[in-house]
Order: structure tokens, then sequence, then C-alpha cells
């Protein structure tokens, strides 16, 4: 929840991992030009609204610390002219608006590209923040922590870095597609609603987070998996319940995420330990965490417990994974009634560093003309 919407400023810290680029990413390039005659903007090939406001403060604030960092004597050898229009083109490789946090990657990479466009460098996550508050915690790679700030210009509402990418190197993500469709209710008009109607999301921000967040840090810090991944779902959980106090209730959470829930937790309880723990955004699509050693098994579990309803698809993808068989006792425990095709596919992937740099041309999404590639 918000405690400014204007300035994207939040109710509460939070903490996040930035997942990597070689399984998930967005692609944005920016190109501006005197030949432009006017600022345009496509998404995934679709030519977009670029007036959205939040976009329009991203690139307002960048082209303002342009404009601060010539006037500070700092001299390009030829600084591009801020009065240019500019044109925006920019994709995911995953699902958009699903809850798999597609505008946290999309304003980051934004950010990153316009301010290499003009020249800006330093502290960015605080423009990030003004497109998506989710991107500015996606400016840094591996754990990062958005810090709630205090002071009401939202300066002090920075995201730092916790842990670098290499920092818990058997760690693995495992995200579960139930859903490639756009949520029904949208995260910020959700989360207003919530911070308007949810005595349990004010009790959350101002008792619960603080509290959780060091933890979670240690157990980070540690390379806890059983504290992490128990403090992960425990958290997730009262995420999902502050939405069922919101009113009139939100569910972002469907009837196979519930599944997935319950199997996480007998995969669990057959080990006798925490091997496996989910988390839910704001959508219906599972990611969860586990360690490497784990990740053959329980794919395995998820092939049996949601059996892929065509063999054409890739039911797995992203990092490999390796084939496992499973013991008739885990089968019994924990694979109870299966639902075949009720998961799309499951992509496995790793911490990731913060936004990279695509020197390669042929990447770039726009021509030297300035409008999108055909893509083959």
């Amino acid at each position: 929840g918000k405690r400014d919407n204007d300035l994207i400023l939040p109710i509460n810290s939070s903490l996040s991992v930035t997942l990597h680029q070689d399984q998930l990413k967005t692609t944005t390039t920016a190109a501006a030009s005197r030949d432009f005659a006017e600022d345009r903007l496509w998404l995934n090939g679709e030519e977009a609204d670029v007036g959205h406001p939040r976009l329009q403060a991203c690139l307002r604030e960048v082209r303002r610390l342009a404009r601060k960092r010539r006037g500070g004597g700092a001299e390009d050898a030829a600084p591009l002219s801020l009065s240019y229009k500019i044109h925006i083109a920019t994709e995911n490789n995953f699902p958009t608006a699903a809850g798999l946090a597609s505008s946290a990657a999309g304003y980051a990479c934004l950010v990153s590209a316009l301010a290499r466009l003009y020249g800006v460098e330093g502290e960015l996550s605080e423009v990030a923040r003004r497109g998506s508050g989710s991107a500015c915690r996606s400016m840094l790679g591996g754990f990062v922590e958005w810090q709630r700030g205090e002071r009401p210009d939202g300066r002090d509402s920075l995201a730092h870095q916790v842990a670098p990418e290499t920092h818990w190197p058997e760690l693995r993500v495992l995200v579960l597609v139930v859903s490639g469709e756009k949520k029904p209710v949208g995260s910020t008009a959700g989360m207003q609603t919530s911070v308007d109607t949810s005595p349990l999301l004010k009790h959350r921000a101002e008792a619960v987070v603080p509290e959780r967040l060091a933890l979670m840090v240690r157990h980070i810090r540690e390379r806890d998996f059983e504290g992490f991944g128990q403090l992960a779902m425990r958290d997730s959980n009262q995420f999902h319940a502050t939405c069922l106090d919101t009113f009139p209730p939100i569910f972002y959470l469907n009837d196979l995420s519930r599944h997935i829930i319950a199997l996480a937790h007998r995969f669990n309880a057959h080990h006798g330990r925490t091997k496996v723990a989910y988390s839910f955004d704001a959508g219906p699509n599972a990611v969860i965490f586990t360690l490497a050693d784990t990740v053959a098994e329980f794919v395995e579990v998820v092939r049996r417990s949601f059996p892929p309803a065509t063999n054409g698809d890739q039911f797995v993808r992203g990092l490999p994974v390796g084939a496992a068989s499973l013991p008739e006792e885990l089968l019994a425990a924990v694979v109870t009634e299966p639902v075949p095709g009720a998961v799309r596919y499951l992509l496995h992937t790793q911490p990731g560093p913060g936004p990279q740099l695509l020197d390669d041309p042929s990447q770039h999404l726009l021509g030297a003309d300035g409008l999108p590639r055909r893509r083959a």
C-alpha cells in the first residue's frame, strides 16, 4: 500500500529478489531524434499510450537530472537535445500484468535506458519508483530492500542491496505459470482499496513488517533456507489475508494457487523440513524458492501433480532440470489428486543482476529509422 500515490511512497519497507534476465526479462530500446514528430511507445509490438502519467513522470525526472548535470558543467561530446521527441519500444518475455512483476521489470528497464540515452548517472531507484514502486528494487541485483523513508518529498524512499546475486549460489526460483491472463484487479487500484478499508493491512505495516524484514535480512545473510522459506510463506499468506480483509475483498489467488500451496506443504511435511517455499504476488502464479539439490525432485512432483496438457509446448523452461525418479512413499504422500493441464509451464531461474546494457545492435528493438523492427 501507499501513503502517497503521486510520489509512490509505501506504507512499509519491503524486500525482493531480482530474477535473472537469462530467463525472465524486459528489453527496452529508447531513441531521440530531431526527425521524430511526436513521442511514441510500443509495448510487446503494439503501439501504446505514451501519455501514461507514470511513464511521463519517469521521462520528466530523467530529463530534469540531465538538465541539472549539464548545468553543473559536465560536458558531453554532443549532448542530446532535451527537446527532441522520443521513441520507446519495450518487450517482456513473460506474461504482462499477471502478477509476475512486469511493471517492476518494465519501469526499471525504461529508466535504465533513458538514463543511458541522456547521460544520467547515480541514484536512479528514486526515478524508477515514480513509474512503479517495485521497480526501484529491480534497479539492483540480488536481494534488495526498498526503504520506506520518512521524508514527505520521497527523497529517502530508495532501494539498497542487502546481498548481491552471487551471495547464495544454491538458491533457485521456480515460477509456476497457471495463468498469463491480465488480472481482474490491478495492483495499484487493489492496494488503494486495501489501504482505505483493511485494518489488518494497517496492523501489518506498523507491527508485523518491520520485525519480519529484519529477520528476513538475517536469514538471507546467513543463507538459512529453513528460516527464509518459512517466513516467505507466512508473509505471502498474510499479504493475501489483507486482500481478503479488503472491502470488497480481492481474490488474487485462485483454486490452482491453493492446490500449489497445499502441494508445497505436503512436500515439506513428507521431508520433515522446509524444502520448498511459495510466494504469491498480486496474481495467481506461484513463485517457488528452493535449493539446487531439490529442483529435479520437486519439478517431477509438479509434473505428476499437474500433468502437461500437450507434449508440444515446452513444460519446463529456463535453466536445465535433471531427471528424478520419485519414491513410491513420496508419490503416495504428496501427489494426491492430479489436475491435468492446470500449470501451463514452469520456469526455472535464479537470482540475477540489475539492468544490463545490450551491446549487440541485432537485439535492439528500434531500427535506424526509429521504428520497431519486424521480429522474425
